[in-house]
């Protein structure tokens, strides 16, 4: 017998380990959110880890701020090397055709 798998959203993550980090007995916390204390002890340490984009959502990275900066600035770089190397084979070929 399979079970069905439970999805939370973000918010109530985010309001899950606001209340671990209020509170002194998780356990109790987890039974009365209904969900298992190894799975809020995995949600507190993402978001120590990760901050507010802990919990992205499906097919999303999870990333700090500095890892996604890097990531935006790599595809800005890789769009610039591809309009270098265009305009350098666009040069190329106008040189070729002017003798």
């Amino acid at each position: 017998m399979t079970r069905e798998r439970k999805i939370y959203d973000s918010a109530f993550k985010l309001k899950a380990v606001e209340l671990s980090n209020e509170r002194s007995n998780i356990t109790e916390l987890a039974r009365e959110l209904g969900i298992r204390v190894s799975m809020l002890y995995k949600w507190r340490k993402d978001y120590d880890k990760f901050g507010t984009g802990s919990f992205p959502g499906k097919g999303t990275l999870k990333q700090t701020p500095e890892q996604k900066i890097i990531r935006d600035l790599e595809l800005k770089l890789k769009e610039a090397e591809l309009e270098r190397d265009i305009l350098k084979k666009a040069v190329g070929i106008f040189s070729k055709s002017g003798r």
